[in-house]
């Protein structure tokens, strides 16, 4: 019974992840497409550059098949999803409600891309002189902060019950 009265607000958070995911992209595309531009260097360190991503993380199986992994990433997303709501669902309290969250919003936003555009939309450049790491958004980084979260509250979790 208390996982229920916690899914509000995991579900707050991924809605505000996917809100926030998409208007970055929309003005993402609004100011790169239109201005014909294709990177922003920031600082020495972080720039916006545009990547429409067609694979998975860190653009892996980017060269195959673009249509084919789109229905394949998305199915495989959704069967995820699927399975982080039933965990929201029987979720207790604390941090893995807003780690779910964030890993749910980040799935969807990505998954809304592949569904609009056919790709996902990447535009955050993390680099160090020429060594750039693979772009991503805020979508990626909700997931990775939520799966980090999840090792945590895991760690602690288990800690609390050896003692």
């Amino acid at each position: 019974m208390a996982g229920r009265r916690n899914m509000p607000l995991g579900l707050g958070l991924a809605a505000f992840v996917v809100l926030l995911d998409q208007v970055t992209k929309f003005w993402l595309l609004q100011t790169m497409l239109q201005s014909g531009g294709r990177f922003i260097d920031l600082t020495d360190f972080f720039g916006i550059v545009l990547v429409w991503n067609h694979g998975v993380t860190f653009g892996m199986f980017n060269s195959a098949d673009a249509a084919l992994n789109g229905v394949i990433f998305s199915l495989l997303a959704a069967v995820i999803v699927a399975a982080l709501l039933v965990w929201l669902w029987r979720a207790a309290a604390g941090l893995i409600v807003g780690a779910i969250g964030l890993v749910i919003g980040g799935a969807v936003g990505n998954v809304v891309d592949r569904l609009r555009l056919g790709a996902v939309v990447d535009f955050l450049d993390v680099h160090v002189g020429d060594w750039h790491w693979p772009a991503f958004n805020v979508a990626d980084a909700a997931i990775c902060v939520g799966v980090g979260l999840m090792v945590i509250d895991g760690l602690i979790a288990r800690r609390e019950a050896s003692n």
